[in-house]
């Protein structure tokens, strides 16, 4: 019987000795303890039940929250017993008799919820001389989660360096989990898009993109020759015209270009700025590089495609030197419709855009110089203009590389990670995932 039933026996008691008119003093006054008991064991038993509901609502809250993280895996059976296991492990009142633990999982528009209802009987010590035996006491507790439409660019270190310490293995075996993991979180094609940008001192933004407009083939049409010079083979520039005869140069086609582009202009290279014809500085230097990583992937569907986001992952592999102002630069190009990369979208209240960035060296080269200390001034300010623009940086740093630039580099202070064995990487993948799945309480 609930407290309000409870109480108004009591009251019904009352009003009825008041009624009375008849009896003499002893028993009058002996029939008016009775009310007066049966109001403060009434409160004794308000107060325990009230104390056993706040116990309870409190090991629900904690039930359905832990839940959350696995309930879209489970079938109903199993989500009932592992609520049943979580809240029993948190409930500890003996007393309380006839429990139950009820958990629902919902799919909805924009995520899941899971209500999990608790309830159970007090039993009463004073109100039972008025035919309570047990107060019910009933709770519940909702979570929410899911998360806004998320853009997120992947920026790998490639570099040559990688092939050391079982460091490609185990990137792959995270970036893997990581695709996976956010997978099982997105309910429509387009929730959660991922875009593998791998980066070396280059990036290779595919062979496809010959024609493109934003590239600037000047650097490399002069090592690569542009027209069928009659320039005798001892007296060529070009460094990769191929000598057929002993008189002349045949000069490499475009199409035979790898794919790679270097920095851009200083300062384009640091910024998002949309390349045009008309600004020469703006456009995409190509480049024959001879470690040029694997291409980079733009923005995919993770429910839809997640086999092609597999795949590109198992196509990495080592080559080359570290500029990671390139790779965290094209991370940022993946994310908007500014560049090369018109995948993304434009900023807006139900998009998250974020990048991981990951390297396990110091900065060794780029367009420019092999100065470590200049390469890296090049990444702080990429670093800054793109978290100016509203996306989210996580750093992670693998055994080397410069630690207070990847600290500062990363929007907080928890979104930056120092991984001292490559078998870390998926415990560190997996905090990720799990960060970007917003969990929240909602009543």
């Amino acid at each position: 019987m609930r407290f309000n039933e409870i109480l108004d026996c009591v009251r019904d008691q009352v009003s009825r000795f008041g009624a009375a008119e008849r009896g003499n003093v002893m028993i009058t006054f002996a029939l008016a303890t009775i009310p007066m008991i049966g109001f403060v064991g009434a409160a004794v038993d308000y107060s325990r039940g009230n104390s056993t509901k706040a116990a309870m609502q409190s090991a629900v809250d904690s039930t359905a929250l832990m839940l959350s993280r696995e309930a879209a895996n489970l079938t109903q059976a199993q989500l009932n017993t592992r609520a049943t296991a979580i809240f029993k492990a948190l409930f500890h009142r003996p007393d309380v008799g006839n429990v139950t633990v009820t958990p629902t999982f919902t799919k909805q528009t924009s995520g899941f919820k899971i209500n999990v209802a608790a309830t159970g009987k007090v039993p009463t010590s004073f109100t039972k001389v008025i035919g309570q035996d047990y107060v019910d006491v009933d709770v519940n507790s909702q979570v929410v989660w899911g998360m806004k439409k998320l853009e997120l660019a992947v920026a790998l270190d490639n570099t040559g360096s990688r092939d050391s310490n079982n460091k490609m293995t185990e990137l792959k075996k995270a970036a893997k989990d990581l695709v996976q993991t956010l997978k099982s979180v997105a309910m429509n094609d387009d929730d959660i898009r991922i875009a593998i940008v791998p980066f070396a001192q280059e990036v290779n933004v595919g062979t496809t993109n010959v024609n493109a407009t934003w590239l600037n083939w000047e650097e490399w049409n002069e090592e690569n020759g542009t027209d069928a010079s009659t320039t005798t083979c001892t007296g060529g520039k070009g460094r990769r015209r191929r000598c057929t005869t002993s008189t002349s140069w045949v000069p490499d086609d475009h199409k035979t270009w790898n794919g790679c582009v270097m920095d851009r202009d200083q300062d384009y290279d640091v910024l998002d700025t949309t390349p045009t014809t008309t600004i020469k500085s703006t456009l995409f230097p190509t480049i024959q590089a001879d470690n040029c990583p694997v291409s980079i992937l733009p923005l995919t569907s993770v429910k839809a495609h997640q086999g092609t986001l597999i795949s590109k992952i198992e196509t990495m592999k080592p080559t080359g030197t570290t500029n990671v102002s390139i790779g965290l630069a094209w991370g940022w190009h993946a994310l908007t419709i500014n560049s090369r990369m018109t995948e993304g979208t434009v900023p807006n209240a139900d998009t998250d855009k974020v990048i991981i960035l990951l390297t396990d060296g110091e900065n060794t080269e780029n367009r420019w110089t092999t100065n470590s200390n200049d390469i890296d001034a090049r990444t702080r300010k990429v670093c800054t203009n793109v978290k100016a623009a509203g996306i989210k940086v996580y750093t992670v740093r693998v055994i080397d590389g410069n630690a207070t630039l990847l600290q500062q580099c990363a929007t907080r202070s928890d979104m930056y990670f120092n991984v001292q064995n490559a078998s870390q990487l998926n415990s560190v993948f997996s905090q990720i995932a799990n960060s970007l799945a917003n969990l929240r309480i909602a009543k």
